[in-house]
């Protein structure tokens, strides 16, 4: 197909940029920010003017994606150089993240923002842009390794932010349903519902949790540049992903050349990962579940590398993860040893398990809940969703490690920063039935709060009472912030 020429030819109704709608894209969650310093020529009406004819190039991709699944792209390089297109990945990209190895800032960078986007269009126009190694860090895991991640310099997270918002006008046709990770209007809530409806309505007795072991440092880049070519013919925007993959990981000032893997932390990062998922497991999932082979009901929610799969019969369930693996080897891919296993799980699963002497049913845990068997009062099934262990108790050492460096900080300063980590810890886990999760969190909060307090001099006059003031103020209670699964999978 010749990309441009199908895809700009015809004026098609303005619409929003997903099927379902979702949440805004996101350049239109940048909307209110104010200017970069010296950059005040530019007024926010005509940012949105841009923004709304950007989004309405790209809607004429996507249609041509929808209409025809086996058309491959051949011109779409001239929207990711687009200087308009350049300047919402600008302010898309967080104002205090961390710099490349290059040292440059957001605030720097935006102090001459109009000639640095004009040059950096240029070469891009050109080909005379180059990817820079990317910058080695670390964050903790909650099993006490540490995860390492790549902070790109910031013109490459601005372009690799255009290029994503570019391709994801392509990708978003071909990703299938059960597939919820890093897509807008998608979110772990999502995948955590279809799971969850999944498990109470269809014939779910054995649950087949997976997870890769080190997908991102494991995706081959071969392979991967294979899956990009099935829908992207462009070679100016193969050429640019190439490079992004071979730019490397600078680390302790020695650079380390990428041969495969692709670093966490990247804009295109996400959006690569679900294409390799996309053709080396989803698409064969699709079909096995088609086949002879899958007897009675089968459920696959995934979130990135991971994901669940439900079965009604054990057999079809062990004979599925025989050929998985060896579907996944085949791209290189491994399955966790340790984090991987098949339980049996579902409505007839305790009674099954008592009739054998076995015991309560196992539990399985995704997306950082651990989720149980359970019955209502009548004696029905019901799924219960409960914070993770391990996420508990890290979230409540995070949270004591920082009382302890601002024990003399001011109290209404330590306060409000306390109801700000309470809030966003109800946001994830206020889903029904981990109520009282929630209020032993606040409950350790609270407490940790008390002895710091105590601990900030010798003669303190900090009693239960003074807490419980201070609670009241401070610590907001806990509270449900999501509704039941199938009522937002109803609406």
């Amino acid at each position: 197909m010749n990309g441009r020429g199908k895809s700009d030819s015809r004026i098609v109704p303005e619409k929003r940029p997903n099927k379902g709608g979702g949440a805004p894209p996101p350049a239109e969650d940048v909307e209110g920010r104010g200017l970069a310093k010296r950059n005040t020529g530019r007024q926010t009406r005509h940012r949105a003017q841009d923004r709304r004819r950007l989004q309405q190039e790209l809607d004429r991709v996507r249609q041509v994606a929808e209409r025809d699944k086996e058309v491959r792209f051949t011109t779409l390089w001239h929207h990711v150089y687009s200087i308009d297109r350049l300047r919402e990945s600008y302010y898309a990209t967080k104002r205090d993240g961390s710099a490349g190895v290059d040292g440059e800032t957001w605030q720097h960078y935006g102090e001459e923002l109009e000639r640095n986007l004009e040059d950096l269009s240029g070469r891009l126009q050109r080909g005379a842009y180059r990817a820079k190694p990317v910058k080695r860090a670390y964050v903790p895991k909650e099993d006490g390794r540490k995860r390492p991640i790549g902070v790109p310099v910031l013109e490459d997270k601005i372009v690799q932010r255009a290029t994503t918002e570019v391709l994801n006008a392509v990708y978003e046709a071909d990703f299938l349903g059960f597939s919820y990770g890093f897509r807008r209007g998608r979110s772990q809530h999502n995948a955590l519902d279809a799971l969850a409806v999944g498990i109470e309505k269809r014939k779910v007795n054995w649950v087949y949790d997976a997870d890769i072991c080190g997908f991102f440092d494991a995706i081959d880049h071969e392979w991967l540049v294979k899956f990009v070519e099935h829908r992207i013919a462009d070679q100016r925007v193969i050429r640019h992903i190439k490079k992004w993959l071979k730019a490397g990981v600078l680390e302790d000032g020695v650079w380390q050349i990428g041969k495969k893997g692709t670093p966490q932390g990247g804009s295109i990062s996400p959006l690569l990962a679900n294409i390799y998922l996309h053709y080396a497991l989803d698409l064969w999932v699709r079909a096995w579940r088609r086949s002879a082979a899958a007897r009675g009901d089968m459920i696959y929610v995934r979130y990135a590398d991971d994901f669940v799969i439900g079965f009604e019969r054990k057999e079809v369930a062990e004979r599925f993860q025989a050929e998985l693996c060896e579907r996944l080897r085949k791209f290189g891919l491994e399955l966790h040893s340790t984090k991987t296993r098949l339980v049996e799980f579902g409505r007839y699963a305790a009674r099954d398990r008592r009739r054998r002497g076995e015991g309560k049913p196992e539990t399985f845990s995704f997306l950082g809940f651990t989720h149980i068997c359970s019955t209502t009062r009548k004696g029905r099934f019901k799924l219960l969703r409960q914070t993770k262990a391990k996420k508990f108790q890290g979230k409540l050492k995070e949270i004591r490690t920082e009382l302890r460096r601002r024990m003399h900080w001011r109290i209404a300063e330590v306060g409000s920063w306390l109801k700000k980590k309470l809030e966003g810890h109800y946001r994830y886990y206020g889903v029904p039935g981990n109520l009282p999760a929630l209020k032993k969190f606040r409950y350790e909060v609270g407490r940790t709060w008390y002895w710091t307090l105590r601990r900030r001099s010798q003669k303190t006059n900090v009693t239960y009472e003074t807490l419980s003031r201070l609670e009241k103020q401070w610590l907001p209670a806990p509270r449900l912030t999501h509704p039941y699964p199938d009522q937002r999978l109803r609406v």
